[in-house]
């Protein structure tokens, strides 16, 4: 075969990027928003374009073949390249404000703060598309051609990113008043104990997430382990299980705000919340940013969510 005969696109060399990182071709889609049938026909698209097979593929697992882990980092250079030239073509064009921003940010958070503010969006910026990867796992900017991350928590480790904080906000714990109909509100953080506990379990690291919280008397940072009767991967299940009457959970206020303010949750331990925590805007560091992201986050700053009547 010569080399003019060989034909590859970005798209496919994104699939096979995505499926060796994610370790399925299910995973791969799903991060991707593809299909898993769209993601296993780019893969064989690629491997008979290239005349070899790059992965060995089974019904329980993948793995590379030789020529699959001697081509992958030539797959990386080849989408950062074009990459640097879908930049550099969008400031070629001129403003670059025109196409499609590709964002990822926790499920409950794109439901509750992102989602309300996307008419206005489309209002004001028709030219922008917006691809939303909701998900409660971390996603690598960089090998999902994502432009931009919205996330909470600690960004150590991550060189080669920029992040601004676009918010802070404490976490909050609540229940329900049908809850609070049938057992007694907790007066204190040690009579959690006593309660049904609802928890989140972070679904990168599989470790249930602390109760952050302080002392009254000193204002001593400290954290809670809950033993808790229910335990999530998911934000959004966590405070529909509250909202239900399950018992007492502990969230961001984005999360709490709106039941908050009419009524269907009820914030216990007030006086012990914790500090407030940063939500950061996050992108890869490039020499040119695209209009269109530079908008985006523009648009995203001067709308940051209000929670001074709660705090």
């Amino acid at each position: 075969m010569s080399a003019i005969d060989f034909e590859v696109s970005v798209p496919q060399l994104r699939c096979f990027i995505a499926v060796v990182d994610a370790g399925s071709v299910a995973e791969a889609g799903r991060r991707l928003g593809m299909s898993s049938a769209s993601v296993s026909k780019a893969l064989t698209r690629l491997e008979e374009g290239a005349g070899v097979r790059l992965l060995h593929r089974s019904t329980h697992a993948l793995s590379l073949t030789e020529a699959g882990a001697a081509l992958l980092e030539p797959a990386r250079e080849a989408v950062r390249a074009a990459e640097s030239f879908e930049e550099a073509a969008g400031h070629a064009r001129g403003s670059g404000n025109a196409g499609v921003v590709r964002l990822t940010a926790a499920v409950g958070f794109v439901r509750h703060v992102l989602v309300p503010m996307l008419g206005e969006l489309a209002r004001l910026h028709p030219e922008i598309q917006l691809d939303v990867r909701a998900t409660n796992e971390v996603l690598d900017l960089a090998e999902g051609g994502i432009d931009l991350a919205i996330r909470s928590g600690s960004l150590d480790g991550l060189p080669g990113h920029v992040h601004q904080t676009w918010f802070t906000c404490p976490w909050v714990i609540c229940a329900a008043p049908s809850y609070l109909a049938r057992r007694p509100a907790p007066r204190t953080i040690a009579e959690l104990d006593e309660h049904d506990l609802i928890r989140f379990r972070n679904p990168q690291s599989g470790r249930i997430q602390p109760w952050p919280h302080r002392t009254v008397a000193d204002t001593t940072e400290g954290t809670y382990e809950p033993r808790a009767r229910f335990a999530f991967d998911d934000g959004d299940a966590v405070w529909g299980t509250m909202l239900a009457g399950g018992g007492i959970a502990c969230v961001p206020l984005y999360l709490a705000a709106a039941s908050l303010r009419n009524g269907a949750a009820v914030e216990l331990l007030s006086d012990f919340r914790g500090a407030a925590a940063s939500v950061v805007l996050l992108r890869r560091e490039r020499r040119l940013t695209p209009g269109r992201l530079a908008t985006l986050m523009a648009f995203l700053s001067a709308r940051a969510p209000d929670f001074s009547d709660l705090l």
